[in-house]
């Protein structure tokens, strides 16, 4: 058994603030977008280089499941540069990208930057589907995960809802929080 290191300071996925979530019109639209896109700025402007910023691009092979579900939303059948596809806020020089045709963003590169020991802290869209997959896949694969709630949004308020309860009973591998006690925790002289 692999002893976790001395706990760091947190690391802040951002989840798929991408235009395509973001649009009137949008059939993947969030409705609560632009304030959980406020949070997102304050909570990324806190953790300085700690912040790894996800996208969520179609995979145009669309293998197995993924054809059906693309047969359903076909107005997200667009290439990998399409502007559907861009982020709504610009990320710092030294923040990372990560692009995954999936709904978990947990991979090795999200492994690699929030190793055992390090709290993850995620935020973005949708609640109930992106923010959800990573955080079950990133708790799996033994990480604590904390949930910033206000700034995470759903398609719809129950669904948000709905999502965060599920969420609260994985605790203590998933704690629930807003964007001001994730800042308090973070105060300039924790965040170097």
């Amino acid at each position: 058994m692999t002893t976790p290191e001395k706990p760091t300071h947190p690391v802040l996925a951002i989840i798929d603030m991408q235009v395509a979530f973001s649009e009137a019109g949008s059939d993947w639209l969030i409705p609560r977008y632009a304030e959980v896109e406020n949070n997102v700025a304050k909570l990324a402007n806190m953790f300085e280089d700690k912040v790894v910023w996800t996208k969520f691009v179609r995979a145009p092979e669309e293998e197995g499941a993924w054809s059906e579900y693309y047969d359903r939303w076909s107005s997200f059948r667009v290439d990998e540069d399409s502007r559907q596809w861009d982020l709504t806020l610009l990320p710092a020089a030294n923040h990372t990208v990560i692009s995954r045709p999936t709904f978990s963003k947990w991979g090795p590169e999200l492994a690699e930057l929030a190793p055992l020991g390090t709290p993850l802290v995620i935020c973005g869209v949708a609640t109930d589907c992106c923010v959800l997959a990573t955080a079950l896949a990133a708790i799996d694969d033994g990480r604590s995960v904390i949930v910033c709630t206000d700034a995470c949004g759903a398609v719809n308020d129950l669904a948000q809802e709905q999502t965060l309860s599920v969420l609260s009973l994985l605790a203590p591998m998933v704690r629930l929080t807003t964007t001001d006690e994730v800042l308090q925790i973070l105060e300039p002289s924790a965040a170097s």
